[in-house]
């Protein structure tokens, strides 16, 4: 104990792989006591995350009657993703807590929107359904699989793990592009509902006479979406079998210590 009575974290620490591990009552009793000039709650960057948070559920209150206003706010939450990172780095204040926020407000904002559009498109409902399984169980099992192999940030992923997510993590340029195109594809989906007047491509190509601009959108959009979730499958099998490389290598070492004891 310190001489205010609270526990010292420093003898509750414990190493796991490259990463000091924390007591959870040590973590949460530091949470509950921590100052106004160092809470990460109070974090710029993770007061963005909040603003996301906030302007997902608007353009949720918006989504089944006000097209406009929907899309505003999405778009916006969405905008605001490849903000929080940059400002979290430029002011120091990086944080796991802005990291899970990030990922959290991720997950669950292209949900709900696919959750809509499985009921404005129900011939489509199974593929939207598999799209939000895909989306939980691969980043899931990534953030774990990241965990246990004692890594900082889900985002670190090494080359000799997987090129692919090494240079989709790595490139922010890559990442903005894939996230961007993807959730362009899912509102232009949503917009087509909407909106219905051709946009007059007919007088220049006659196979476009009936395109509306949220059609002409998602056709390029769809290519990146596509790509999106194959880099989720990558992503899903890569943590599937660090999670089997885990398990075997804690399974041969229990029986070496077995055999020692014998």
């Amino acid at each position: 104990m310190t001489k205010n009575g609270s526990a010292n974290p420093s003898r509750k620490m414990r190493r796991r792989g490259s990463i000091d591990v924390v007591d959870a009552k040590v973590a949460v009793d530091l949470a509950t006591a921590q100052t106004y000039s160092e809470n990460v709650f109070l974090f710029v960057p993770n007061l963005i995350g909040y603003t996301r948070v906030i302007l997902a559920g608007l353009s949720l209150h918006f989504m089944s009657y006000h097209p406009k206003y929907c899309t505003l706010a999405y778009v916006i939450s969405c905008l605001l993703d490849a903000v929080d990172g940059q400002v979290a780095r430029a002011l120091g204040q990086t944080s796991k807590f802005g990291a899970v926020l990030d990922m959290v407000t991720d997950r669950c904002t292209t949900s709900c929107l696919l959750c809509y559009l499985s009921s404005t498109y129900p011939n489509f409902a199974l593929v939207f359904q598999f799209l939000i399984a895909l989306d939980f169980a691969s980043h899931y099992m990534h953030m774990y699989s990241s965990l246990v192999t004692g890594s900082r940030s889900h985002k670190l992923v090494t080359s000799e793990v997987s090129r692919i997510l090494w240079y989709y993590y790595n490139d922010s340029r890559t990442l903005f592009f894939m996230c961007a195109g993807n959730e362009l594809f899912f509102v232009s989906l949503y917009l087509m509902k909407w909106v219905q007047t051709p946009i007059g491509l007919g007088v220049y190509f006659p196979w476009l006479t009936d395109l509306t601009w949220p059609e002409l959108v998602a056709i390029p959009s769809a290519f990146v979406c596509v790509g999106k979730n194959i880099i989720n499958l990558v992503q899903l099998w890569k943590a599937s079998k660090i999670l089997v490389g885990v398990d075997l290598a804690e399974r041969a070492h229990a029986r070496e210590v077995q055999a020692k004891k014998e």
